[in-house]
């Protein structure tokens, strides 16, 4: 009998899983055991492998990284086990071993050929696969954009090839998604992620159609949602008494994310250690940049507060949650436009993106601290210290994020010569 398993054995903060082949040989009274060794390209942290991997957590980015890990680990536990079956076991050597791990991740090129779909559907599974450099948030779009083509596939007869992505099938697919609710920019960014994984098929032999650089759709522009400084300083004011213990927790965070410029993966890991002096240093969880940033006073004040403590980590949906019951308080309830995700029918389960006139405090989501933060303080600060906060690595990258157009750029450039009369 053989068994797969996969150990983290390295003094490293952040290492290679180990896997191991276990097979048990009896015979007659005899029974042995064999043990072969391998790296895998499986990295992980061993704080995630050993505290979080098998745990209940309600943290959804432990829960996609739990999920991802458990994928590729199945994923290699089947390859060495049908390897297995093919070879007698007394054969069986470590360097038999390493060659079937190597053959896993360096398949012969008419392996390759052999396995890569020719589908849409499938073959978006090969491109998360062979992607090494992919992120978690991606390849949870992947599959939402997989879960809607293969929606629109079940409406025809045929299913969706690589090659027949063309201008027919934009039309196509974009007026199923319409008949469904989809708002434009989901529509979009399916557009965007099919095209992408249509290229990486051509890249690797596939028959891609020569209308594939059409199939795209703009975005369509949203408004930026932020917090000013006035509305910051009137949570900041809000009577104790209107909070309970859990909306002060979230209306530190808040303030927090407003004067960081950090996203929710990132703030809400802040904790005493990463601070020296007057700066937070840290490596966002997205991009792996890392950071050192100025503590805002207001920062330093809310630490103060709380005896050089950051306030309690939460769950990332209470405090999207929370922070529009501290909005609300707040009274942010002026009706403003914006997309709120509403159930298309009532007790459907289905929801779509839907613009309207909403309640300011209802819009609120984590994001608009890092929204906040950039649109106030590039008003006021040059833009490469805006930039060291959030990340952007030029200028343009700040501004679309900003959604600063022409005429804004013109606003702000007279503003400036009246500055200098």
């Amino acid at each position: 009998m053989a068994t797969v398993h996969f150990l983290y054995r390295s003094v490293r903060n952040k290492a290679s899983l180990e896997v191991r082949l276990q097979h048990t040989q009896r015979k007659d009274d005899n029974v042995k055991n064999f043990l072969w060794n391998a790296k895998t390209q499986i990295e992980v942290t061993q704080d995630f492998w050993e505290n979080q991997y098998k745990a209940n957590s309600r943290d959804i980015d432990i829960k996609n990284e739990q999920k991802r890990i458990k994928g590729l680990c199945t994923e290699i536990d089947n390859y060495i086990i049908d390897s297995f079956k093919t070879i007698n076991p007394d054969t069986v050597t470590n360097d038999w071993f390493k060659t079937i791990i190597h053959n896993y991740y360096n398949p012969p090129i008419e392996e390759i050929k052999e396995q890569i779909p020719v589908e849409l559907v499938p073959y978006i599974d090969f491109y998360i696969k062979r992607k090494t450099d992919i992120s978690v948030n991606t390849v949870r779009k992947l599959k939402v954009i997989q879960k809607l083509v293969s929606r629109y596939q079940s409406t025809l007869k045929n299913s969706v090839l690589i090659e027949n992505v063309n201008e027919d099938f934009k039309s196509d697919f974009e007026v199923y998604c319409v008949l469904n609710k989809y708002a434009p920019n989901t529509i979009a960014t399916a557009f965007k992620f099919i095209k992408a994984v249509c290229n990486h098929a051509g890249y690797n032999g596939n028959k891609i159609s020569p209308q594939l650089k059409g199939v795209s759709k703009s975005f369509v522009s949203k408004d930026v949602l932020h917090l000013n400084f006035a509305e910051l300083e009137i949570i900041e004011k809000i009577p104790n008494e209107k909070l309970t213990d859990s909306l002060d927790n979230t209306r530190d965070w808040l303030s927090i994310s407003c004067y960081t410029g950090q996203r929710l993966s990132d703030f809400m890991r802040f904790v005493p250690e990463m601070i020296t002096g007057n700066n937070i240093n840290f490596t966002q969880k997205k991009t792996g940049k890392n950071m050192t940033i100025a503590l805002h006073p207001k920062v330093i004040g809310i630490l103060a507060k709380r005896n050089g403590q950051f306030p309690l980590a939460i769950s990332d949906q209470k405090y999207n949650d929370y922070i529009k019951d501290v909005c609300e308080i707040a009274e942010f309830t002026q009706k403003i436009k914006g997309t709120m995700k509403l159930e298309t029918a009532p007790k459907s389960k289905i929801y779509r993106n839907k613009t309207g006139m909403f309640r300011k405090c209802d819009l609120v989501t984590s994001h608009i601290g890092r929204r906040s933060y950039a649109t106030n303080f590039y008003e006021i600060m040059p833009a490469y210290l805006v930039m060291n906060n959030t990340g952007h690595t030029t200028e343009q990258q700040l501004l679309t994020y900003l959604k600063v157009d022409s005429k804004a750029k013109a606003n702000e450039t007279h503003r400036f010569y009246k500055s200098i009369d």
